[in-house]
Formats: C-alpha cells, structure tokens, sequence
C-alpha cells in the first residue's frame, strides 16, 4: 500500500510585468520614433546643409536618445528627474506647495476642505439594500464616485497555512471579479497602524465588568486597563471602490442618487465575498466614520480627543467641510500637515521572481520609529475583453524587444516568456490588474523623519519590493494613500498610454 505524501508546501506568488511599448533596445514607441526621425534629419542636413550640420543634427539626435535610454533603478530618465524638479521649482515659486484653510486661509467660504487632488470632492450618504448607511465621495474633476469598505483583517497568526492559501486565491478572485463589475475603475486597500489610546478597550471592559465579580478579578481587570494599551498599536483596514459616473464611453453621467441607486443592491454582495478573503467583517463605512479618519491622518492627535469622545458615549459630528488641514507645506521630501510630519514613497519594481503570502508583513507590521503609518495598494482591474488585447499587444512587443537585436538580452528573453505565460492565463479565465503601492509614515517630531524613513526603507527590503520616495509630489502621494479612491492616471496631465510608451 502506497504511503500518502501530507507534507505542506507552500505556493508562490509572481509573474506581474511593467507594461511597455515595443521600440528599438530600451526605447519606446515615442523614443524609437525621436531616434529615427533624428537619423532622417541629419541625412537631409548632410544632402543639403553639408557635413558638419549633419553631424550637429545626428549629435542632437543621439543625445536625446541617451537621455531617454540610461535609467536609474527606478525606470526615471534624466528627463524625467528634471522635468520633476522644474515642476517643483515652478510650485514652489508661484506658493501652490503652500496651503491655507479656514477662517483665516485663502478660500471665500472660510471652510477647512481638503487640499489638492481631493479640494474639490463632496462627501454623501445614503443607505443600501440591507438599511446601512454608506458614504459616497464624489470627486468631479474625474466623474468618479468612491465607496469605501471598513474591514477587521483576522491576521495570519495561528491560522492554519491552508487557510491563508484559501484567502489569497479567494481574494484573486475577488480581484478578477471586480474587472466585470459595470462602471468599475479602481480598487483600493489601505492598511493603517498607529498607537492604540486604549479608551476603546477601557470602555468595552468596563462595560462588561460583573459588579458581583471577585475584587481580586476587578483588580486585575483595571491593571489591564492601566498598562495593556502603553506600547500597542492598532491596525485598521479600508478597501473603496472607484465607480465611473457614466456606465460606458459616451453615455450619459449619472447623479449622486442615480448611482446610489445602482450601488445600494449591490453593496451587499461585494462586502460579502470580502469577507471570504481574510478581510474578515466588510461593511460600508458611514459618512462620519470616513470623516474621523481622514480628520485624524492630517492632524494624528485629533485621535486621542475622537476616542475620549466614544468612550464618553458623545461621538464628535464632524463635515465634509471641517476634516482637512488649516495648514500644509509641501516639500522636497517630506509634508508637513497641522501637528504632523510626513513622507510617502511609491512603488517602482514589484518582488522579482516568485514570493510566499508573507511577503509584506514585515512592512505593514507597526513600528517604533514611526506614529501612523499606511500603506495603500491600488489597483486598476481590466474588462475581459480589453485584457485579452493588452495581453496579446504585450505578447507582441516583447517578441519585438528580442527580435530587434542579434544577441537580446537575459531579462528581453525572462519578459517574453513572463508575456507568453500572462496570455495563457489569461486565455484560460485568469483576470489581468494594473496596481501599485504607496506607504506613508507620518510623526509628530521632525527630528524623527529620518528614523521613520529609515525603518520603511530597511522593512520594504524584506518585502522585496523597490520603493522611490516622492520627490516633489509628498502631497498627492499623501492624499493617494488615503481610503479616498483617488484614480491617479485620470489626474495626469500626461496620458498613462503615452508615459508607456516612452
């Protein structure tokens, strides 16, 4: 009788890609068209100009391929860093780095919105088919409209490793779901640590306190109370959906109430298959829940006075109007908001190879050196049908990259066949997302931001993911780390498709 093999092993995780455009070596689409109009140039110039405008032509030509080929670790050209540093140059100039809200900031209504990406957002509520109110930003600069899921993860600890594999498949699936979901265009999931006030767990324990209960219990049960909450964090978890107001291209936009409408059945069904993920109880957040938390990313001690006010059983009321900053400052390298500093990187090179589901503990975990710290992952999931053309275009221009050279590269050859498996998968159901991660790590001392940005650099090479700090952009990187469901692409001035193609 055969014995049965029950030894676990665990799967891995991989085969995400940079979508780029075909073009000559590393060059693009657009940076192949600039090599060989340049090269069409000089031999005009050498027919009719002469020798030496031929070559000043080729010389001009040949630079600015140069410029667009030598990268640095992070895909930036020395265009790219300059043009990032003029932009912030600019910013700084004109003071729109600089902001003022309130009585005595610089707007009419005397309001404490939010600043940049999300100035211009209005925040609703109304109530699904299961009778629970849920918020409904609207950010009408990109007709988008954002509802946003309050999660309570179980965590990986003590949890059979079957199980977390169940979770993760179930969560690629939920992902792959999304792509069908009418009107959909971004998915996002924040996770948040920050230190635990401990008035949450003085109310629930004082609330369930037996008055019959030995003295030696009750004496115990307030020593928890007293020293259980010095040193411990809390993490939260936030997962919103970026809807379209219109349901396809050319039709007509939808209103607040015509797309509450529309959510309001299917709110229910989305929260339930997120909780077959390990996300644990999903249910829409309240217009007031969203409230507190965007109030307490811009100014961390309001946290303290938002939990002594549930503890008392008297919840703050906040609006959508009173939740920003009265001041920020943009940086270089970091932002300054009310009482708190920060800094936000952004992710330019997922893990290579493959990786286990463990992967980014070690950077969600809490941390000593920092107070708040988020890391949002955003996604962008595609239709079947719009998958099924990138993946074969893909497919295409990696054949292209090796084809282009007589002796192409190792990593030319590891991307056709990571394009080649992508297609297959495809073909057979998988669904195709474009995502990317933000971290922001805030604290209260200014003299404590190198040691925070320390500590998320040195956890992000355990999670084998390359980070790149903002530079010049710590304000939206800060607004996009947020549960707001901020669509970054639809805020570029430069389209996503010609960025690819450079």
């Amino acid at each position: 009788m055969a014995a049965i093999n029950t030894e676990y092993k665990e799967p891995s995780y991989g085969n995400w890609r940079v979508p780029r455009s075909a073009g000559l070596g590393n060059l693009g689409a657009i940076g192949t068209g600039i090599v060989m109009a340049g090269l069409l140039l000089g031999i005009i110039s050498f027919a009719f100009l002469g020798l030496f405008p031929g070559l000043a032509v080729l010389a001009v030509a040949g630079a600015a391929a140069l410029l667009l080929t030598v990268k640095d670790k992070h895909g930036q050209s020395v265009v790219d860093r300059f043009g990032t540093r003029m932009s912030f140059r600019l910013s700084r100039s004109s003071g729109t780095n600089l902001y003022r809200s309130g009585p005595l900031g610089v707007t009419e209504w005397g309001m404490y919105q939010l600043p940049g990406l999300a100035a211009k957002s209005t925040l609703y509520e109304f109530t699904d088919s299961y009778k629970r109110p849920f918020a409904l930003l609207h950010v009408p600069s990109t007709s988008h409209y954002t509802v946003i899921f309050s999660t309570e993860p179980d965590g990986a600890s003590l949890v059979d490793p079957e199980q977390v594999d169940a979770w993760v498949a179930n969560w690629g699936g939920w992902l792959a779901g999304l792509g069908d979901e009418a009107g959909l265009d971004a998915a996002a999931v924040t996770v948040e640590t920050a230190p635990d006030s401990g008035y949450r767990l003085r109310n629930e324990v004082i609330m369930n306190i037996d008055p019959n209960a030995p003295d030696f219990a009750r004496n115990v049960l307030n020593e928890v109370i007293d020293t259980y909450p010095e040193g411990s964090a809390t993490v939260r978890a936030w997962v919103s959906l970026s809807f379209n107001a219109s349901l396809r291209s050319g039709a007509k936009k939808r209103t607040p109430e015509d797309v509450a409408r529309d959510l309001a059945s299917r709110i229910p069904g989305l929260s339930a298959r997120l909780q077959s993920t390990g996300a644990g109880i999903a249910r829409p957040m309240s217009a007031q829940e969203l409230c507190e938390v965007v109030r307490i990313a811009y100014d961390p001690p309001a946290a303290l006075i938002i939990d002594q006010a549930h503890a008392a059983g008297s919840p703050v009321s906040l609006t959508w109007g009173e939740v920003g900053p009265s001041a920020t400052q943009a940086g270089w390298d970091d932002y300054r908001h009310d009482s708190a500093f920060s800094a936000s990187w952004t992710m330019t090179g997922a893990p290579r190879g493959s990786v286990n589901s463990s992967v980014l503990s070690r950077l969600l975990a809490p941390h000593g050196d920092i107070d708040r710290k988020r890391i949002s992952l955003l996604y962008r999931p595609m239709d079947s049908a719009r998958a099924a053309a990138v993946v074969e275009r893909d497919q295409n221009n990696a054949n292209v990259r090796i084809t282009s050279g007589t002796r192409p590269s190792a990593r030319a050859l590891v991307d056709a066949r990571s394009a080649v498996q992508t297609a297959q998968e495809e073909a057979q159901g998988a669904g195709l997302v474009n995502f990317g991660m933000v971290v922001t790590a805030t604290v209260t001392d200014k003299e404590r931001l190198p040691d925070a940005a320390a500590a998320v650099e040195q956890t992000s090479g355990t999670a084998r993911v390359l980070l790149r700090r903002a530079y010049g952009a710590q304000d939206t990187a800060f607004a996009a780390s947020l549960p707001l469901g901020l669509v970054l692409p639809k805020h570029s001035l430069l389209p996503s498709e010609i960025k690819d193609a450079l």
